[in-house]
């Protein structure tokens, strides 16, 4: 169980050091170092490796060559430059290598690993939809020593993209509220979660999307973390709120089914490596409302 939501992976504080944020500016000019190769929101592997070695070494491997797109330069662990490139989605998986779907809890790999697999998916993400400007659609080049692009015709600058989202657990005593969606596994449950709107604050957001999906009101809104996202480019940010009134009226559009359960009998929930297993493990029993680490945001 993670002490706290730095820990967690994709936070670059879960790497303590290990890991250490590039761009354009340092990328080696020889590209030697590990390669991060994405296909369609997978990761291609080498077969029959482990940990940090599982993920090539020196140049791109040979059966890759030519068909990589936006490549890009997004860091080093442990003094290891790393490369990440989106695969064609025509290039049938070569010998060699396993390809595993970049999915939290239903791939295999150490937090270090996941979270190096992630950053890469949201590198290349950027890469690929950044090669024009956003305002007059002319080329666009990397900014010296930044993450940025610039438009050669006027000069506007973007910046890679990361979208807020809150995440709530609802405490009515001894029961929490959770919902399901449609595509998740059989009997899996999580928590309420939503985009913010433009000129919301995160207190809104969350009494908002609690309204929309499932029609209760809460009271006693507070924070208790927040999880990088990589899928493609989210921050999550996490709150606890106390149930204060209504009936569950399920939105349809976004949700499969929301219910009550108690703490004691709770069903599938989300894997260790995400922000909502989390708010589950420490904050969902009774004892653990009084927690001194969660700070009161609203009400």
């Amino acid at each position: 169980m993670y002490a706290s939501t730095s820990q967690l992976p994709f936070n670059f504080e879960s790497f303590e050091g290990r890991f250490v944020p590039g761009n354009s500016t340092a990328a080696p000019s020889d590209r030697e170092g590990r390669w991060f190769l994405v296909q369609n929101q997978s990761i291609f592997l080498l077969e029959g490796r482990k940990g940090v070695d599982q993920i090539p070494l020196g140049q791109i491997p040979e059966a890759f060559e030519g068909r990589v797109e936006s490549i890009v330069y997004f860091g080093n662990y442990l003094g290891t430059p790393c490369w990440a490139g989106s695969v064609v989605a025509t290039l049938e998986l070569p010998a060699g290598f396993v390809c595993e779907r970049l999915a939290p809890g239903q791939i295999q790999l150490s937090d270090d690993l996941l979270s190096l697999c992630g950053l890469a998916q949201q590198a290349t993400t950027w890469e690929a939809t950044s090669w024009h400007c956003p305002r007059c659609g002319e080329p666009a080049v990397s900014i010296r020593g930044e993450r940025g692009k610039r438009c050669l015709r006027c000069k506007f600058d973007h910046y890679p993209h990361l979208h807020p989202a809150v995440i709530v657990l609802i405490r009515d005593g001894d029961r929490i509220l959770l919902t399901r969606k449609s595509f998740w596994s059989k009997g899996r449950y999580g928590l309420v979660a939503g985009f913010l709107d433009i000129g919301e604050s995160l207190e809104a957001g969350v009494r908002r999307e609690i309204h929309e999906e499932v029609g209760v009101q809460v009271r006693d809104i507070r924070y208790v973390g927040s999880q990088y996202w990589p899928f493609p480019s989210q921050i999550m940010i996490g709150f606890v709120a106390t149930y204060a009134g209504g009936e569950i009226r399920v939105d349809h559009s976004e949700l499969e089914d929301a219910r009550w359960f108690s703490v004691h009998e709770l069903p599938e929930i989300p894997g260790q490596h995400s922000i909502a297993r989390f708010i589950l493990d420490h904050y969902a029993r009774p004892e653990e409302a009084g927690n001194p680490a969660i700070g009161q945001s609203g009400n």
